[in-house]
């Protein structure tokens, strides 16, 4: 049984944590942060090199437990459970150490399907403060590196890309993706809906009630829109999309004009090309200026011609994560070409 302070208790608090379907980086420094407040050891590995393929990029990572626990993944199941062998092992020897798996690995029986090798470094026991204060700059939204050497690891101010530096690696996380949705119906429902289980910090804003309702009962953050000329106190960020999912374009006329002066990676808009320009001609009307409206992406998502409101709600996601990765987050993590054949640092 457990009292509330044991194992089962920081594994509750973690998992509640938990961003999306699939771990993400915030949730493995989450997981390492549990432990150091449960007393129990962990490890934190971190793929540092790739000899050809590989399933998982540069600076991919995995936390586990000294109980065997562990969160994160290298390879999609391949090799995770040799990877815990060999995180228990570096546990309890207290000493980093850098492992080849796949090719040319000396672990004969253990194979990646891509054929490639990838190089694991084992951090034993991170520092408890260096985990907790990335996990608090990106609660704050703000970008963080940490900085492993041999001697252990620190939280150090965003260093641009994913890779090595001299003697240490260093990992940067860029806070997570942000959706902010404007609209009502299905489309803005099932949008939000999605956005909140892939992990997305989601926000929805509503004239309907019932939208509302329902997006509260999913644990989704929604806010009732009472009047047009209204603008939402809202915060957005270089890591932030604004998408406008209305029929109405009423709504749009107040809302877009404002929230092209918002910092975002993505604004996008629900319609065709004939109501688009219709769209960018009000604007204009108005007085935003041509470079503004010509940032606004519409039709939107990747399937054409969409009407149904879950496939367009795919649609729309899968476009804005794409963007995402393009556009705001590889220019922090992006893979480091000759990192990627520097390997046997440890």
């Amino acid at each position: 049984m457990d009292s509330g302070g044991g194992p089962i208790a920081a594994r509750k608090r973690w998992l509640s944590k938990m961003t999306g379907l699939a771990s993400s980086p915030e949730d493995i420094l989450r997981f390492l942060s549990a432990c150091a407040q449960d007393g129990r050891g962990s490890v934190l590995v971190t793929l540092v090199g790739i000899c050809g393929a590989s399933p998982r990029v540069l600076g991919a990572q995995m936390a586990v437990a000294s109980d065997g626990d562990y969160i994160g993944s290298l390879s999609g199941g391949c090799i995770e459970a040799a990877v815990v062998e060999e995180a228990l092992v570096a546990l309890a020897s207290r000493s980093p150490r850098q492992v080849r798996f796949g090719a040319g690995s000396p672990y004969i029986d253990i194979r990646l399907p891509c054929g490639g090798g990838i190089d694991l470094l084992f951090t034993p026991s991170p520092n408890p403060a260096a985990i907790a204060e990335a996990i608090s700059r990106l609660d704050r939204r703000e970008p963080v590196s940490l900085e492993i050497t041999g001697g252990g690891v620190r939280a150090v101010e965003a260093r641009g890309p994913t890779g090595w530096r001299g003697d240490a690696f260093v990992v940067t996380y860029p806070p997570r993706l942000r959706l902010i949705i404007f609209g009502q119906g299905e489309e803005l429902t099932a949008t939000a809906q999605l956005a909140h289980a892939f992990g997305a910090q989601t926000e929805a804003y509503s004239p309907s009630a019932r939208d509302i309702r329902t997006l509260r009962a999913k644990s989704i953050e929604a806010t009732l829109l009472e009047f047009r000329a209204a603008q939402p106190g809202l915060a957005s960020d270089p890591w932030s999309a604004i998408i406008f999912v209305f029929h109405d374009r009423d709504w749009e006329e107040a809302l877009i004009p404002w929230a092209l002066a918002l910092p975002a990676f993505y604004i996008g808009a629900l319609g065709s090309r004939l109501s688009h320009k219709k769209r960018c001609e009000m604007l204009t009307a108005s007085g935003v200026l041509d470079e503004a409206i010509q940032a606004i992406r519409s039709p939107i998502g990747l399937v054409p011609s969409t009407r149904d409101p879950s496939t367009l709600a795919a649609s729309i996601l899968a476009e804005i994560v794409q963007e995402f990765t393009v556009d705001a987050a590889l220019p922090l993590v992006g893979l480091d070409e000759e990192a990627n054949q520097l390997i046997g640092r440890f």
